[in-house]
Parts: C-alpha cells; sequence; structure tokens
C-alpha cells in the first residue's frame, strides 16, 4: 500500500482507527445537512445549515481523505494505479463537483457532500480493519538477539570470576558456563565435559557431548556440568549472527506481491477512467454537455469500490479471528493467500513432528529373572535423583506406565558413564557404552540395532551383571502420522527435515510414510533445501519451530511455526500454531481456500455492482428512458458494501478443530 510506509505498522492501525472514529463523528452533520440527501429521505434542510456540509465535507475531505490522496500519489509515481488511486479519483471528484453545485455552477443533482462522507468513512474503516488484520510485523532479529544471555562470568588472570554483561565479552576471553547457562559467545572449551544442549541451533535432538577443544556456539546452553570457554567471535562473527543475515535476507526476498483487491481496483481503475471518457466523448458528441459534465462525474464516483475496499478485509479479518480461535495465529495475510496454492510440505524433524525431547521408546530383558516392566522399574528407582534428560525420561516412562518404582539410596554419576544407586538392597546400575566398556561387559543383542536406527541406548545392571537395556530416542507425536496421511489424501508432497542423522530421520520418515528426507542438514543449508524443492516447481510450506529453522521459514512461500517452538522462529513465520499439533497444518490449508472463496465470492459481487451500474451511470440505455439516478447508485452501492459484509460472516462458522478437518 502506497500510504505512509514510512510508519510502524502500531502507527498505522492507530491513525485509521483515530481518523475513522473522528471522520464518522463529523460525517454525521455532513449528511444530516446535505441537500441532497434530505431531498432523498423527504425533509427540509434549514436555511442557516446549509453551509454545514460544505464546510465540514471539506474538512473530511483534506483531512479523512489525506492517506488515500497520498497514497495515490506513490501509486501514480510507482505507475501501478490501485485502490488508493481509485479511492482519491472518486472523493476529489465528487469534492469538487459538490463544490460546483453548492456554488451553482453545476447541477443541483452533482450535490454529493452526504456520498463523500460516506465513502471516506466506509474506506478509513476498511482500511483500518486490513491494517489490524495484517498483524504485527516481524521482529526475527530481535528475538534471536534475545537468545543470548544478559551477563557471562569471566575468568580474570588471577583466576578471580567475575560477573560482567555479555555484550563486553571480547575474543581471547575465558568465561565459565555453569550447569543450566548459555554460552555467550562462540568459543572452544578449555575445561570441563558436559553435555551441550544445541537443538536451538542446529536442530539436533540430542544433547552433544562437549569436552576440551571441542567448539560450542553462542545461545546454546550446558545440560549438567560446567565448562570453561576461550571466546573466538562475539557479536556479528557468531553463528547466530549468521543465523540474523540469513533471516534477514530471506524476509527480504520473500514476495512483494500485490494483493488481489489492488489489482481488481487497479483494473477497475482503468474501467472507469475509460468509461468515463467514452460518456463525455458521447455526451458532447450528441450536442448535451451538460448532459455530458453530469453523467461523467456520476461515473466516476459510481465506480468508487465501497464494497470493493471492504471485500477483502472483512473477508480476512474474520478469518484470521476465525483461526485464532482455534489456535492457529495468522501474522501475514499474504501466507493466509499463498497457503490454498501450496503442493508440498516441509516438516522440520525435532520438536515437529517430535515432541523434541528424549522418551523411552523400546526396553528389553537380557535375562529370564526380570521382565521388561522390571527392567524399567530399576533404571527409573535408580535415575530418580538424576538431572539429566535421559534419566528425567527413564522416571517419566515408569510413571505413564504405572509401575512400583522402589526408594533409592547412595545416588552417584560419573559424567559420560551413568549412574549407580542401591535399590532394594542391590546395587543398580544405568549408563551408556562406557560403562559396559570400563567393566568388560557385552551389551543386549538388540542394542546394536537400536544404535543404528539412532536411538541411544542405556543398560541396566544389578550387582554388576546386565538385566537389560533400554532405547530412547525423540518420540514421534501420535498426531504427525494422522497429519501426513491427510496431507496425502489433498495431493500434497509431504518432506522432512533434520540436523540428525541419517538413520534416524530413514526411521522416522518409514514410520511416517514421509516421500522425501533432507537429514544431516546443518542450519544454514536448511534454506537452500526449501529453494531446491522450489525449484523443482513446487509451491513450499515450512513447518518448523527452533532458531535453526528460521531462514527455512522466512525463504519458503509459507512459514508455519509450532507456537511451542522459539520466538525467532514465530517472528520468521507467517503462521504460528498456538499448539504443537501438526494436523492444524491441514486446518491452515483448509482456512486459505476458504477464506479464498469468500474473496472470489465478494470481489465478484462487488466489481459486477460496478460492471452494471457504470453503464447504467453513464446513460447506455437513456435512449430507451432508462437512467441511473445518481441517489439509486449510492444506495446501491451501500447494498452491495451490506451483502459483502454479509457474505463475509458465513466464514465464522468454519469448524477448524484438526478432528473435524480430518473427517471432511
Amino acid at each position: 500500500m502506497g500510504h505512509g510506509e514510512h510508519a510502524g505498522h502500531g502507527d498505522h492501525v492507530a491513525v485509521f482507527r483515530r481518523l475513522f472514529w473522528v471522520m464518522l463523528v463529523i460525517a454525521i452533520p455532513v449528511v444530516a445537512a446535505d441537500m441532497m440527501f434530505a431531498d432523498l429521505i423527504g425533509y427540509t434542510v434549514p436555511g442557516t445549515l446549509t453551509w454545514v456540509s460544505p464546510v465540514l465535507g471539506t474538512l473530511m475531505y483534506l483531512w479523512g481523505g489525506r492517506p488515500f490522496l497520498t497514497g495515490a500519489v506513490s501509486e501514480i509515481r510507482a505507475r501501478q494505479p490501485g485502490m488508493m488511486l481509485l479511492i482519491a479519483l472518486a472523493i476529489t471528484v465528487a469534492f469538487a463537483a459538490s463544490w460546483g453545485s453548492t456554488l451553482g455552477l453545476l447541477a443541483h443533482e452533482l450535490d454529493f457532500w452526504w456520498e463523500l462522507a460516506l465513502l471516506i468513512v466506509i474506506m478509513l474503516l476498511g482500511h483500518w480493519i486490513e491494517m489490524r488484520s495484517l498483524g504485527q510485523a516481524s521482529s526475527a532479529l530481535e528475538s534471536l538477539a534475545a537468545l543470548l544471555p544478559d551477563e557471562a562470568e569471566r575468568v580474570g588472570e588471577d583466576g578471580a570470576v567475575t560477573t560482567i554483561a555479555s555484550d563486553d565479552v571480547r575474543a581471547g576471553d575465558l568465561v565459565v558456563v555453569r550447569p543450566g547457562g548459555q554460552v555467550p559467545a562462540d568459543g572452544v572449551v578449555e575445561s570441563g565435559i558436559a553435555d551441550v544442549d544445541e537443538s536451538m541451533i542446529t536442530g539436533e535432538s540430542r544433547s552433544v557431548r562437549r569436552g576440551p577443544g571441542d567448539r560450542v556456539v553462542a545461545g546454546t546452553v550446558t545440560t549438567d556440568s560446567a565448562l570453561r570457554v576461550r571466546i573466538t567471535a562475539v557479536g556479528t562473527d557468531t553463528a547466530l549472527a549468521g543465523i540474523q543475515r540469513l533471516v534477514a535476507e530471506a524476509q527480504n526476498s520473500s514476495s512483494r506481491a500485490q494483493v488481489l483487491a489492488d489489482r481488481a481496483a487497479g483494473w477497475l481503475f482503468w474501467f472507469a477512467s475509460g468509461s468515463a471518457v467514452i460518456t463525455a466523448v458521447v455526451w458532447m458528441f450528441l450536442g448535451q454537455p451538460e448532459s455530458a459534465v453530469t453523467r461523467t462525474i456520476t461515473v466516476l464516483v459510481i465506480a468508487c469500490p465501497h464494497a470493493l475496499g471492504l471485500a477483502i478485509p472483512l473477508v480476512v479479518s474474520i478469518a484470521t479471528e476465525r483461526a485464532a480461535k482455534a489456535g492457529i495465529l495468522i501474522t501475514d495475510r499474504r501466507a493466509l493467500e499463498a497457503m490454498r496454492t501450496v503442493d508440498a510440505v516441509l516438516f522440520d524433524k525435532t520438536g515437529t513432528l517430535t515432541r523434541g525431547e528424549p522418551a523411552v521408546v523400546a526396553a528389553t530383558a537380557t535375562t529370564t529373572t526380570v521382565s521388561q516392566d522390571e527392567v524399567l522399574a530399576l533404571a527409573a528407582a535408580a535415575e530418580a535423583d538424576s538431572e539429566h534428560p535421559l534419566g528425567r525420561a527413564i522416571v517419566t516412562a515408569a510413571a505413564d506406565r504405572g509401575l512400583n518404582v522402589a526408594s533409592a539410596s547412595d545416588f552417584a554419576a560419573r559424567n559420560g558413564i551413568g549412574v549407580t544407586a542401591t535399590v532394594g538392597g542391590a546395587t543398580v546400575s544405568v549408563g551408556g557404552p562406557g560403562m559396559l566398556t570400563e567393566r568388560d561387559l557385552s551389551g543386549a543383542p538388540e542394542a546394536a540395532r537400536w544404535a543404528e536406527q539412532g536411538s541411544t541406548v542405556l543398560h541396566v545392571l544389578r550387582n554388576g551383571q546386565v538385566v537389560g537395556a533400554l532405547a530412547l530416542a525423540d518420540a514421534i507425536r501420535p498426531e504427525s502420522a494422522q497429519a501426513i496421511d491427510a496431507l496425502h489424501a489433498r495431493g500434497i508432497h509431504v518432506a522432512m527435515i533434520t540436523g540428525d542423522a541419517e538413520p534416524v530421520a530413514r526411521t522416522v520418515a518409514a514410520e511416517l510414510g514421509i516421500d522425501e528426507v533432507f537429514a544431516g542438514v546443518l542450519p544454514q543449508d536448511k534454506g537452500a533445501k526449501v529453494q531446491a524443492l522450489q525449484d523443482a516447481g513446487h509451491k513450499v510450506a515450512m513447518v518448523g519451530d527452533g532458531v535453526n529453522d528460521a531462514p527455512a521459514l522466512a525463504r519458503a512461500d509459507v512459514g508455519i511455526a509450532i507456537g511451542a517452538g522459539t520466538d525467532v522462529a514465530i517472528a520468521s513465520a507467517g503462521v504460528v500454531l498456538a499448539s504443537d499439533d501438526p494436523r492444524s497444518v491441514v486446518s491452515v490449508i483448509t482456512l486459505s481456500k476458504a477464506t479464498y472463496r469468500k474473496m472470489i465470492q465478494n470481489l465478484s459481487w462487488a466489481a459486477g455492482y460496478n460492471v452494471i451500474a457504470v453503464p447504467l451511470a453513464a446513460g447506455v440505455l437513456a435512449p430507451w428512458g432508462i437512467t441511473l439516478p445518481m441517489e439509486v447508485g449510492a444506495l446501491l452501492m451501500s447494498g452491495s458494501t451490506v451483502v459483502v459484509a454479509l457474505n463475509a460472516q458465513l466464514l465464522r462458522r468454519l469448524d477448524l478443530r484438526p478432528d473435524a478437518v480430518l473427517s471432511h
């Protein structure tokens, strides 16, 4: 839209809201004191009030009409005539004709003050609704910056630790990152070993072991132990800053296409202008200059799209409100419009199709003296006091199965090895391959297969003997299969992208019936995979939840953020799902198609009215005694606006709950 693009989005909404209410108040006396309106309704305006409409009408034209007049100038400069030019043309012609009529220079029936007032009020209402429905401007870059901690602990040359602002960290500094703390800048580990959660950067669901000599990235979190990190890059040189740049580039390159209503208004502008010229020429040729002026002005005023100005904003406003009630937040109107054309959906795996946290997916007993449930119960007892994500997953799994977990004592944990505790008089240990190697024990027969599929395998020992094993992996959401089946039923190609290794990705893809898999993809390469699908001719919707998804979300034709994800993913997306149910993607497609249908119906009605009314106003049927008086044209315009509004309201009946959408 051409007007005031330098202003912030919130400013736009406030300007149109305030202007609408002020103009509505001023419009009441303008309409009431207008001679033409009084004649139409059947009352008399006192002579002392005849200047009310011209004076207040002029104020409305200059003040309330200003956004449309400045917008029209922008459209002329851009050589893209659209809604703003059409509105500006109509209000300017109505303004000039009304003054001509008031001063006795033009015919009495060209007194359009009341029509000018209603025109400005209705168009301001339409643009206010439109601005509000566009949602807040994206704040992706601020959200990325918010991932960094506010403070860092720097180690001085004397070994003393001081707390400083993260902005004051410099390359070469040695910092301490405590358990649960965030790394303040890119660096290399000097001492300490810890499991680092890098999912917000890499998308890798499992915590990664980091020790001396390993690189760590700003914004990642240590889960279990402290690290001392030598800083190698700060500010714009960090990996996080690189992702910021990718997001910015992708957003800047995303579609800036004109919306449907603007295109329709562009066509209507040329239709109205052409009709006005033909009307003037024909009536002048017929030797009736007064009729030429009257009918040409009537054509230009009638052609202004009351209904067209509300057709799209009303539909979008109701659609976004309806979506919000179903937990779907539309942050970019273009995304809602584009979703109906999507023929490929690219899901990020971690946190989208899967839960994004470890869960027990299999258990086995290696001896007949214990059952699978007893293996899990023993492990849960030993892990009861553990803070490690795998330990918590085991305790949760036992609780979900309703197992009786004994109390434990003498809990001890060793980094990279496992935990040991006394349970019911026996020594129970739970650990990874390091524990088996240390004790020279062989693992469960299933362990190798589980590991190949990408699961983390933990063995359970009782009194030094292996009694069973557990496989932990990022659990698939139960709704994911339904979502993919529903997309396939609609003829949509489904792909999955992940930073995880190929075996993990293939296992998930096989279980869900996914068509195409991109595994082991680095964050900076995710946008390129979206581009590859687009280059293959697909209209792509990307669904993700992490910072690592942000560039791809911005690059896709439609970016859909799972609401449980990070702020930056949400800010980079055009659609945000408040729930973490992937079936909601199908709801978005359903809403998009229904919204488009309503838009086309409304545009057809609004434009159709003009196609019929303009020739009648021009006097095409005048030789047969059929003309369209100005007041009748004005009433028809108002009537078409009501029809458009009522038709848009029908969208409220749309049921967007996943269960309802999937049943259709």
